[in-house]
């Protein structure tokens, strides 16, 4: 079996909680990593979505950790497109089943951001949680994170 332990790093993208409004995304940095790879999981929605009650899931990026902007399809993989501000996934339907997706971000700055940008009326939250988990360090292995 190979280790891909000490070759990784987890950092909070998204807080687990049950939300019914925007989070405030953490900053997430990149400096000493090669690669990110976002996880993204959803429970079964709060609501049923539509084009009005929806959630989009919007990644930034940035030099300075001060000036953010959207990422285009150049700068994330495993996405069918990258929508307006940066939207890499959308929840404009029903989310009867809980799921997880990921996308890697290729984009070369050293700060992203995901923000849960909730539009319409959310009266009960969604579970969401998402981490980046960054791999091929320039230095290895990474320390443990108990």
């Amino acid at each position: 079996m190979k280790d891909s332990h000490s070759g990784v790093k987890v950092v909070v993208a998204i807080a687990a909680a049950a939300l019914t409004a925007d989070n405030t995304p953490p900053a997430v940095d990149l400096q000493d990593f090669n690669s990110a790879e976002i996880i993204l999981a959803i429970g079964v929605g709060g609501i049923t979505f539509s084009g009005a009650n929806k959630i989009e899931f919007k990644l930034t990026h940035s030099d300075d950790d001060s000036t953010y902007e959207a990422v285009d399809a150049g700068d994330v993989i495993g996405v069918a497109s990258v929508g307006t501000g940066g939207t890499v996934k959308s929840l404009t339907a029903a989310h009867a089943v809980a799921a997880a997706y990921r996308f890697g971000y290729v984009g070369g700055k050293r700060y992203i951001k995901l923000l849960a940008d909730f539009s319409g009326t959310h009266g009960t939250g969604t579970p969401i949680a998402a981490t980046a988990v960054l791999g091929a360090p320039y230095d290895a292995p990474v320390a443990d994170q108990i």
